[in-house]
């Protein structure tokens, strides 16, 4: 099987399970287990820090002991488990350690899909990860149709058994014929060298990390809120659906084509794009609150989250070492994805108590500074630039 195919399938997998666990899951719990709004939340915040630690800590150290495949099957393996473990749970106590092991699993196939990407980029066998990442999208994007219709005629209980589903099928697909490098064992005079704290001796690696950790961070009222500001604009119930994957169609658009039309542009260039994309889109939503604004809005997250995520990737790729790219994609994962979308969930929430708008245009807390940061990581690149060419 050629490695674009294979690493295009399992992205794709990965991500018919993630539309159906991102939009539904919190509805799911309250819906078919009759757990009230607030435990619902306590679970999946408390499931978000069990997300962090995983992809922090425990993901970085398995791999430095085990091949990349070996840790993406044990990693699905575990989360077919976790999920037959919600049928019986019925209780809080019960779901709270439910959810706890799920986000032990469950999110750290993320990281480890990109870290394989990264792996067969470096060596080659890979020549275009947008090309392969647009079929996660395109697999969040099939998912949310089809799910939408399902739950329409059968009701929320058809939410489980369409990831139990979906997750059966990604447990299948790792047991299929993979590249070999992904099959190699990490040898251990690299796991001793490669530290997490080498990482940061990388340069600007900590300065990259900052802007994206900003970057994804003001994400988190879009996320959490973005249904209800719908709602509160008075948009048609039936819209909204469509709405909302405007966004993920426009992460499409711009990973099938970022290997081509990006591919010149420099990491410290996309990412002051990405922060200016973003700062755009929360305005607009604050000044323009209206159903046609947010949708038009809702291209930008091509900018704000697509091509941030795409420059993130291709600093990886250009400057940190093999052994070294599962921990970044950890540190990532829980830093960029989990934790500070977690702590500006909490401020965007006080924002809108006081006024719906507000909690958009607070994310520019975040969008501002990453932009700052990546201008000077940019003037950085260019003096760089100057002194080769010297």
């Amino acid at each position: 099987m050629k490695t674009h195919r294979w690493m295009s399938m399992q992205f794709f997998s990965f991500f018919v399970t993630w539309g159906i666990f991102l939009p539904y899951w919190t509805g799911w719990m309250v819906y078919t287990k009759g757990i009230t709004i607030p435990q619902a939340s306590l679970i999946m915040s408390l499931g978000l820090v069990s997300r962090g630690l995983s992809t922090l800590v425990a993901y970085p150290y398995l791999s430095g002991k085990f091949s990349s495949k070996i840790l993406l099957n044990g990693a699905a393996i575990g989360t077919l488990i976790a999920i037959l473990c919600y049928i019986p749970a019925s209780s809080f106590a019960s779901l709270l350690i439910v959810t706890l092991v799920f986000h032990f699993f469950y999110p750290t196939l993320m990281p480890a899909l990109d870290s394989a990407a990264g792996v067969l980029m470096q060596s080659g066998q890979l020549r275009h990860y947008g090309r392969s990442r647009q079929w996660g999208s395109i697999g969040f994007v099939v998912a949310g149709m089809i799910l939408t219709v399902f739950i329409g005629l059968f009701g929320d209980e058809v939410i489980l058994w369409a990831m139990l589903l979906g997750t059966l099928v990604f447990v299948w697909l790792g047991f299929m014929s993979a590249p070999v490098i992904l099959s190699e064992k990490p040898q251990a005079n690299q796991t001793q060298e490669w530290g997490m704290l080498k990482l940061f001796h990388n340069k600007h690696f900590s300065l990259i990390l900052i802007i994206v950790i900003l970057l994804q961070a003001a994400h988190a009222t879009y996320y959490n809120y973005g249904y209800l500001f719908l709602q509160e604009i008075d948009t048609p119930k039936y819209l909204i659906g469509v709405i909302i994957n405007i966004a993920v169609v426009a992460e499409i658009i711009f990973f099938s084509i970022a290997d081509q039309r990006f591919h010149k542009f420099s990491v410290g260039s996309l990412l002051a794009l990405a922060a200016l994309g973003s700062t755009l889109r929360w305005i607009l939503v604050f000044a323009f609150p209206n159903v046609i604004v947010f949708s038009i809005a809702q291209i930008l997250h091509a900018c704000s989250f697509a091509m941030g995520h795409y420059a993130f990737m291709k600093y990886l790729i250009n400057n940190i070492p093999h052994a070294q790219i599962p921990k970044a994609q950890g540190l990532y994962s829980a830093l960029a994805l989990s934790w500070s979308t977690a702590v500006f969930t909490i401020f965007g929430g006080y924002l809108y108590e006081i006024e719906p708008r507000y909690a958009f245009i607070g994310m520019i807390i975040c969008t501002i500074p990453s932009m700052l940061l990546a201008l000077e990581y940019r003037k950085r690149e260019l003096r760089k630039e100057v002194l080769i060419s010297i």
